[in-house]
């Protein structure tokens, strides 16, 4: 080894120590506060969304037998049950987390302990890819910013949550990896192969991080087209990392009788194939074309796209629209429409407008610093990558605003930078001029709670930020507190109507089968329980009996609930709601401060 090459390798090995303190101090006193915040509020050890409770009901599944490539979720839904999306990427820490505990705990603590754990063990990889990232983008102060913003998007946020075990976390640290790796300066094969690890593992888990992976390979292509072989090793170790991750996910989860099915919500074989070609064709490019002149690599580049694109229209042309095209129009009138992160920017207006700068603010801000960074030469291909992925993430986000929370996560690491230089320019001038105020704005804009609240006020007023009862009371007010389903728990197995929002906590905390919970996949068990509850009394009693209903549990005070009630006054929800049971049902004894009431079908 020369001295060139020590003296590059001790360089190296420095930078990566120095990432460690700052990362796990940041880590630590992040973990710390959330753990407190939960221990002194929470009111449950699972997280408040119905993802995170069918993610428990999934895991309880797979450690009770069921098998590995079977994802059918037998309780839910008509008789045969509903054929789940999700990976068993995230199942499989945390059944063992959960075998860990149950060492030494009983079942439902180690569940508890399991649950805390997992969502403050993503911090690691979240918070070192913000370190890596906004070193890249600004060196040491702009990484130190972009840890401290990124503790404000983790608070802000319920996806790093004591119990939060939905996969979006992991989704999460794992695109800002990507990009981390993807931005290094000095294009090293380990970054490079870690950022192709991360986007492959990103799809694998969940296919609607696709786009983001896509607008991520496409930078690192037209990079090496532009640069050659400068950007050779890092094109390289991208594509063979990102194909090779890719396959041993592939096999890993999917059972040979379906390495040729396509589905267009879930990794498939057909995300599987265009997936490795793609990574392949990058890395037999940067192999065997870096020394080329640029003309010879675009046009190279051109080829393997357009062979992939062709590719992509012959294999998966159904997935080039969105995977809930084909939802039935009255699931999306009366559910898919109600859902808050589902909505478009258009329905945002309409219904929330308060929400618009919170969602949208920060990332619009990120893409004009990125342009601006640019065009004054500073870190120009670095730049130009998070804008790439956080203007893709931003499109999504204005079809459905569930998209924002990565242009609000990505938008952190530009906005870094800039803050860092105007940080050093207002300390050479030492005084409150032009550099301090910029600094401290720039600082204050960059915060997407502070869009949030700003927007509350200016559309509702100061009031709107006020609370008026506690988590804990509005919990006990809810359906779905596990206090309210003991009765239901007690009932002999059977088969429950209830509204979608119930069902992913009964399927929980009792042993029935539920014809409905949020799952786009579970068509026909939903659009069988939306008939029950807005069809006529002789329509709810022919629905019931014809998909086996055993129980009806109906909970006036939930929206889904109180909609149908309001639009529909002859319904059969209308009729419970006003107190008038038909003859095919008896109620069933329980406490009358339980707002379900419980109903047993008469055979």
């Amino acid at each position: 080894m020369t001295m060139v090459s020590q003296a590059e390798t001790a360089k190296r090995e420095d930078g990566e120590a120095r990432l460690f303190l700052p990362v796990l101090v940041t880590t630590l006193a992040t973990a710390l506060f959330l753990a407190g915040m939960h221990m002194l509020h929470g009111t449950d050890y699972v997280g408040g969304d119905n993802d995170d409770v069918m993610r428990l009901v999934q895991i309880r599944d797979l450690m009770a037998g069921q098998g590995w490539f079977d994802l059918t979720q037998y309780r839910l839904g008509l008789e045969g049950g509903t054929a789940m999306h999700w990976s068993r990427l995230i199942d499989v820490p945390l059944a063992n987390l959960i075998g860990l505990f149950s060492v030494f705990m009983d079942a439902r603590n180690a569940e508890a302990a399991a649950l805390f754990v997992w969502p403050l063990v993503l911090l690691v990889p979240l918070f070192i890819g913000f370190a890596a990232a906004g070193r890249n983008l600004g060196g040491r102060p702009a990484m130190l910013i972009a840890l401290f913003l990124g503790v404000f998007f983790v608070i802000a946020h319920n996806r790093f949550r004591p119990g939060a075990i939905d996969h979006h976390n992991a989704q999460l640290a794992l695109i800002v990896l990507m990009l981390a790796g993807m931005t290094d300066p000095r294009m090293s094969r380990a970054w490079s192969a870690v950022a192709g690890f991360a986007a492959a593992l990103a799809i694998a888990i969940g296919a609607e991080t696709m786009p983001l992976v896509a607008a991520g390979c496409a930078a690192v292509a037209v990079l090496w087209a532009w640069m050659g072989r400068p950007a050779a090793q890092a094109a390289s170790a991208f594509g063979l990392s990102f194909a090779a991750t890719l396959a041993g996910c592939f096999y890993l989860l999917t059972p040979p009788n379906a390495y040729g099915a396509v589905a267009c919500d879930t990794f498939s074989g057909g995300f599987y194939f265009l997936g490795t070609v793609g990574g392949a064709v990058l890395f037999f490019l940067a192999a065997t074309a870096s020394g080329t002149n640029r003309l010879v690599r675009f046009a190279a580049l051109a080829g393997g796209g357009a062979m992939v694109a062709i590719a992509a229209v012959l294999i998966v042309p159904g997935c080039l629209q969105s995977p809930l095209a084909d939802l039935d129009p009255m699931l999306r009138t009366m559910w898919l429409d109600r859902v808050t992160e589902a909505r478009s920017v258009v329905s945002q207006v309409r219904f929330s407008p308060e929400n618009l700068a919170g969602f949208y603010a920060v990332p619009v801000i990120a893409l004009i610093a990125c342009i601006w960074q640019v065009r004054r030469g500073e870190r120009q291909w670095q730049n130009l990558c998070f804008a790439a992925v956080i203007a893709v993430a931003f499109l999504i986000s204005l079809v459905q605003v569930r998209g924002s929370v990565f242009a609000n996560l990505l938008a952190i690491v530009p906005l870094s930078a800039i803050i860092a230089e105007k940080q050093i320019l207002y300390r050479r001038e030492n005084r409150l001029g032009a550099a301090a105020v910029q600094y401290i704005a720039l600082a204050v804009v960059s915060i997407q709670f502070v869009w949030m609240v700003g927007g509350a006020v200016v559309v509702d007023g100061i009031d709107s930020v006020k609370t008026h009862s506690t988590a804990a009371e509005e919990k006990l007010e809810k359906c779905d507190a596990p206090r309210n389903l003991v009765a239901l728990s007690a009932e002999p197995p059977g088969v429950v109507s209830a509204v979608s929002n119930l069902g992913s906590d009964i399927l929980r905390f009792t042993p029935h089968r539920v014809l409905s919970a949020p799952y786009h996949r579970n068509q026909g068990g939903m659009l069988t329980q939306l008939q029950i509850a807005m069809g006529t009394v002789g329509d709810a009693e022919a629905f019931i009996r014809g998909s086996g209903v055993t129980l009806v549990a109906f909970c006036p005070t939930d929206p889904e609930a109180k909609e149908i009630v309001r639009k529909y006054p002859d319904s059969f929800y209308a009729k419970l709601d006003a107190g008038h049971i038909p003859g095919f049902l008896e109620p069933v004894s329980q406490n009358p401060d339980n707002p379900i009431r419980l109903y047993r079908v008469i055979e």
